[in-house]
């Protein structure tokens, strides 16, 4: 049955133990009857997104997908972009930093700001993903992501269903799969994905912000290599705060 009204912690919680196990597929087919057309897909173009896209796609042939141009993307991003756009005759909605933010930060701090400080990156992180994020789920009860436990200490303890900060629904239907399970996937369905992970590249972002992993190196090393290791996120995916609970990390 899908929810009615807002979603409380209560269902949230009773979601997370009820459907744990389910496959991807069936979350996301359980997503879609719920709450689309207020249904949204996060597309980075990492390989769990490219996960995600093709299993929206056995069930929908035009399924909503956005993506955050933040004017900093690789050129191999911009290109995979364009082959799922032909291969599997897609129509993103981009969504960009607002100028009006952007330029005086720019103008101010220079153009690579986010080697400075954390308080800097995260900054930047905010005028071009947080803040187009927030335009992108605007009208929308629900969202999938292709967040994993695995990928860092960080989000070793997210759930399959969590309120965001806008009390929307952020469902992450790859949450239990390794790095393996999902190379699989895309190995097994030919999927088109960036030629940076064949160059060692595990988490891809901004260009300047992405480097290559070492193989001891936990997924997710590679963004922001130069801050502490211990927490590094851009924003996209923290929690709602609750008067009894605060959030910790996600994505």
């Amino acid at each position: 049955m899908s929810p009615l009204g807002a979603i409380t912690d209560e269902q949230v919680k009773e979601w997370n133990q009820r459907y744990a196990t389910l496959p991807a597929l069936d979350i996301v087919q359980l997503a879609t009857r719920w709450f689309s057309p207020q249904l949204t897909l996060a597309s980075s173009f990492g390989p769990e997104d490219l996960v995600l896209m093709h299993i929206a796609l056995q069930l929908n042939p035009r399924p909503e997908i956005f993506v955050l141009d933040t004017g900093r993307l690789p050129p191999e991003t911009y290109d995979l972009i364009e082959r799922w756009r032909i291969r599997y005759d897609l129509s993103f909605r981009f969504y960009y930093p607002d100028p009006s933010a952007l330029e005086p930060f720019v103008a101010e701090h220079g153009p690579n700001a986010f080697y400075e400080s954390a308080e800097r990156r995260k900054q930047c992180c905010h005028i071009r993903k947080v803040q187009p994020l927030q335009r992108a789920l605007q009208g929308k009860k629900a969202w999938l992501t292709g967040i994993r436990r695995e990928q860092s200490a960080a989000r070793s303890g997210v759930d399959l269903f969590a309120l965001d900060e806008g009390n929307r629904l952020k469902i992450s239907p790859l949450i239990a799969w390794s790095r393996q399970d999902v190379w699989d996937y895309v190995k097994a369905h030919n999927l088109p994905y960036s030629p940076l992970h064949d160059k060692g590249y595990a988490s891809i972002g901004c260009a300047p912000c992405s480097r290559a992993i070492e193989p001891h190196e936990e997924e997710r090393a590679g963004r922001w290599w130069w801050e502490d290791q211990s927490h590094k996120e851009c924003g996209l995916h923290s929690p709602a705060k609750r008067e009894d609970q605060h959030a910790t990390a996600s994505l």
